[in-house]
């Protein structure tokens, strides 16, 4: 994203221009999800089913396609688009959610429609099945545990807000995000609230995250990824980042924590949320998998990238559309979906196409771009120095110290539950830096690497 303010070509070469503040800030709620076209497009993580490939697809049909030959098997409608909701499973049963407020429950080897449940509104988490039930929220701020034979409801509970995360469960417990900002920790078996935790933005949580060594992370729109006591709900740690929110949990694979931004870049954290490594992409990235000690992530400009533990490019798939979703890998082969309306399989090793499954249309679907809930503020003082010729044309920018600024949190909270979070932002000071390099650059201690060649930039 590259700003031109055009200082030399409008006249302002003859006046003295000292930048106060330059800064991105979110001006609208990330609706961006549910404002989506439908189209033969695909944002889903496809399931791995003995020899079936099953995921849903914005021309409103569910697929089952043959794993080796990549031939389809099967395939489902509804009534609505299948957007984010990635299919879950209890082996006999498909689940998955839609946009035209229902849960499907449809029969894995004929594709036949065994129940459905509606809701309220869009359905856009993951489903989790759990035992003789099934978990999931809804755009309506429920989330809802519902019996997985019958489809009857067990109950709900309600939020302030919409609810596009997938819900983890964990011991006897369910932990959903909403988009009132607050996670929410709850009891599987009757819906009750144990805890939550607020945050400085709204939750998305597209991902399904997980309890690990006792800690729950939590992924925020105000660019905080939050480590959190998986009991208590008590803060152990932040780990801020860029401009543009975080919408997932990040991966843990060896112990160490791979957390995607809508920045475009894949950080690796300690457990304790120091900063390892970064690996940019250049546009908005997919959470990663990993197989035999390599990283394989999506990316809105359409490649699938195959990077090493040290966040190097080993190679990448190029596709016509965003790959936004986790791939998964079965037998040497990686399989995962594109929104040029295609699952692909791709040799785990090179990345050489195996085969590739159409949907119905190839026309792609259409939603608003990336960023367009962030706009850049700019403040500046402009004045003739007329008292020192000599000195008419210099920039005070260039060697501006910004240490007088302070920035103030509005999330200055203490929670009702005994969980403290007091959502600051620190100033980053940066002393004889370009300012117009500081607007596109977000920089921490560590270095960054970048791709074997150039990738383009998000729309």
């Amino acid at each position: 994203m590259d700003f031109d303010f055009g200082f030399e070509s409008s006249g302002f070469s003859d006046f003295d221009v000292e930048i106060e503040e330059i800064s991105v800030k979110k001006s609208k709620k990330f609706d961006r999800i549910f404002r989506v076209s439908s189209g033969g497009s695909v944002d889903q993580r496809p399931l791995i089913l003995e020899e079936k490939i099953i995921f849903g697809a914005m021309d409103g049909f569910l697929y089952a396609v043959d794993s080796v030959t990549g031939m389809e098997v099967w395939r489902f409608k509804a009534n609505g688009i299948f957007m984010e909701s990635s299919p879950a499973t209890d082996g006999e049963t498909i689940f998955i959610g839609c946009y035209d407020h229902c849960l499907y429950a449809v029969d894995a080897g004929t594709g036949t429609l065994k129940w459905r449940f509606r809701t309220g509104a869009e359905i856009q988490g993951n489903p989790v099945v759990f035992q003789e039930a099934v978990f999931f929220g809804s755009k309506d701020g429920k989330l809802y545990c519902i019996e997985k034979n019958s489809g009857t409801e067990i109950w709900h509970y309600k939020t302030g807000d919409w609810i596009a995360a997938t819900p983890v469960v964990h011991e006897g417990k369910v932990y959903i995000a909403s988009f009132d900002n607050n996670f929410y920790c709850l009891d599987a078996n009757n819906g009750k609230e144990i805890w939550r935790f607020r945050t400085g933005g709204e939750i998305y949580d597209a991902y399904p995250g997980e309890v690990w060594n006792g800690k729950i992370f939590v992924p925020s729109m105000d660019n905080n990824i939050y480590c959190l006591d998986a009991n208590t709900g008590n803060e152990v740690w932040r780990f801020r980042t860029g401009k543009y929110g975080i919408c997932a949990a990040p991966v843990i694979y060896k112990n160490i924590l791979y957390q995607e931004t809508r920045d475009g870049i894949l950080y690796a954290l300690t457990p304790e949320g120091k900063e390892i490594w970064r690996f940019n992409s250049g546009c908005v990235v997919a959470m990663p998998v990993f197989h035999e000690d390599h990283i394989y992530m999506g990316t809105d400009d359409g490649n699938l990238y195959c990077l090493n533990l040290e966040g190097r490019e080993v190679w990448r798939f190029k596709t016509e559309g965003a790959v936004f979703w986790q791939p998964v890998v079965k037998d040497g082969i990686v399989y995962f979906t594109s929104w040029d309306c295609h699952l692909y399989a791709a040799d785990i090793k090179t990345g050489k196409e195996i085969w590739r499954f159409a949907t119905s249309t190839k026309t792609q679907a259409q939603w608003p771009p990336a960023y367009e809930g962030w706009e850049a503020e700019i403040k500046k003082d402009t004045n003739i120095e007329d008292a020192i010729p000599e000195e008419k044309y210099r920039s005070r920018g260039k060697n501006a110290s910004l240490s007088q600024y302070s920035i103030k949190s509005d999330y200055a909270t203490t929670s009702d539950y005994k969980t403290k979070s007091d959502y600051d932002v620190n100033l980053v000071i940066l002393e004889n830096v370009k300012i117009m390099e500081e607007l596109i650059t977000w920089t921490s201690g560590s270095t960054a690497l970048t791709p074997a060649s150039p990738i383009s930039m998000p729309r």
